[in-house]
């Protein structure tokens, strides 16, 4: 049985058959006229018309005089027919191949086509070829639609692969693009200004995580890689600003789960003079937008959840969910109190002793079974040492979390702008911190500078790209183009460059 090596030097041959006449396998240009898939749905429009398509060879056929191949771009795919004595004769200097030469071509090659949009004796939209150009000579097989490619390792190491073979994948990435698109739109109409921040910080906060670490040898110093947009945007407003937003990735320095990666893309806006109810209700409106632009409905089916997007979205309080789920007090409950209700529902969490987090963790269980779309408010304090406390209750603060499909997805606030609240909070964050809680918020400084010049009543809002998994029905590393995974070389590989320093 053939192996992928032998495929490989077959290939090999073919091209340096291919030189020999003279061909530059690998030409820089291309003069493309039309997409396969307007062709065959302008039909009508474009019948003997003369065009030229370019694509990848997906099939091909060869009898005697005739030869037929299947070339794939990104719109579709179109079959050329080729008949000897109608395409042009072999011609090196302008890389036209005649239909002697269609043997040295293999599935996967890119080829240019120029000919008249015909359609088959068997009704099949076609270009009747005059010319034809190789464009790229493949080295490897891609496997056929008969074969699949379906082994979850090798498609998420090799995605340009599975992006070239299942439709499917292609067109996830597709979507992936308007959904961001949608966003912006969404925020550009309404007024925002989108301004890039710095992805490298002296200190990173905005969020519960561990920051990534690198150094920058001009300054010779250890930045940080940003854990959230929140701090420098707020900057923003304090300078002025008073509706920015800014779309890109961020890291946490944590495990892979089907909702998370450590890399991610995410959005979060800051409206200057905006309560939380004005964000809920703007964010209410945006999610009906993105959603129904990204899919074309807004009705979905996402796991065992049937969630409708198109009603009112209701409203609950956090302690009062608690306490009617597990009898816990959330203000008042003792740290025995929670280590026991989380025993009783056999949960875990990594700080024991911490009662935030195990208040968290009894939330967390409950949102699971949600269907949503719900909107969480009421936090506590101790959850959100970013937010504003609400005047009518100090315990709490103006916080607003959508629950959909048993996940949060986003986060909004009324903006704490006062910098001495906000000192006493980053101290305490600190000192968890010091203490050994590596998620814990760092006390920064500069933050309360601006803070201390003025920065005006606020609402923010924040949501990653975890929307979009969850609405497409993906895992996280499904969901994005090249998930990160531990380096690993074929032995395919290894034995094609045997002289390489491959580890």
């Amino acid at each position: 049985m053939a192996t992928l090596k032998d495929f490989r030097d077959e290939r090999l041959r073919k091209l340096e058959d291919l030189k020999k006449l003279g061909f530059n396998p690998y030409p820089a240009d291309s003069h493309r006229t039309h997409m396969a898939g307007d062709i065959v749905s302008k039909f009508d429009e474009l019948e003997h018309q003369t065009v030229t398509v370019a694509g990848r060879i997906t099939g091909i056929r060869k009898f005697g005089k005739l030869a037929f191949i299947v070339v794939k771009d990104f719109s579709g795919e179109i079959q050329l027919f080729l008949q000897e004595g109608h395409v042009s004769e072999r011609e090196v200097m302008a890389g036209r191949l005649s239909i002697a030469d269609i043997p040295l071509l293999d599935t996967a090659d890119f080829v240019e086509a120029t000919g008249e949009i015909i359609k088959s004796k068997t009704g099949e939209v076609s270009i009747f070829v005059t010319d034809l150009r190789l464009l790229t000579k493949s080295l490897r097989p891609l496997p056929s639609a008969q074969e699949g490619f379906t082994n979850k390792e090798e498609r998420m190491r090799r995605r340009y692969i599975d992006m070239g073979v299942n439709q499917d994948v292609r067109d996830r990435f597709v979507r992936r693009s308007k959904f961001w698109q949608a966003t912006r739109d969404y925020l550009n109409q309404n007024g925002f200004i989108e301004i890039n921040i710095p992805v490298l910080e002296h200190t990173t906060g905005g969020a519960d995580a561990t920051p990534f670490v690198t150094h920058m040898d001009a300054l010779d110093q250890d930045f940080y890689l940003r854990i959230s947009h929140e701090l420098p945007l707020k900057r923003l407003l304090g300078a002025g600003y008073e509706k920015v937003y800014d779309i890109g990735p961020r890291f946490r320095n944590e495990n892979y789960s089907d909702e998370h990666l450590p890399e991610h893309v995410a959005m979060e806006w800051y409206w200057a003079y905006a309560s939380w109810q004005d964000g809920m209700k703007f964010m209410e409106g945006m999610y009906k937008s993105v959603l129904e632009q990204t899919f074309g409905t807004l009705q979905f089916k996402l796991g065992n959840f049937n969630v409708d997007m198109s009603g009112q979205w209701e409203v609950w309080d956090y302690a009062t969910v608690i306490e009617e789920r597990y009898g816990i007090d959330v203000y008042e409950s003792s740290l025995d109190d929670v280590k026991k209700a989380l025993a009783d529902n056999k949960l875990e969490v990594e700080q024991t002793e911490n009662r935030s987090r195990g208040i968290d963790k009894l939330w967390k269980n409950i949102r699971k079974d949600v269907t949503g779309p719900v909107w969480l408010i009421n936090t506590p304090k101790f959850i959100s040492p970013l937010a504003k406390s609400n005047p009518d209750d100090d315990r709490v603060v103006q916080r607003f979390q959508p629950v959909i499909a048993g996940s949060e997805l986003g986060n909004g606030f009324s903006e704490l702008n006062d910098p001495i609240d906000q000192l006493n909070r980053f101290v305490e964050q600190q000192s968890m911190r010091d203490a050994g809680d590596d998620e814990a918020m760092m006390l920064d400084i500069d933050f309360i500078e601006m803070l201390e010049y003025g920065m005006p009543p606020a609402c923010g809002w924040g949501y990653s790209e975890r929307v979009f998994w969850i609405f497409e029905g993906v895992t996280a590393r499904e969901g994005v183009p090249f998930p990160q995974l531990r380096p690993e070389i074929d032995s395919t590989t290894r034995e094609i460059y045997p002289d390489l320093p491959l580890h």
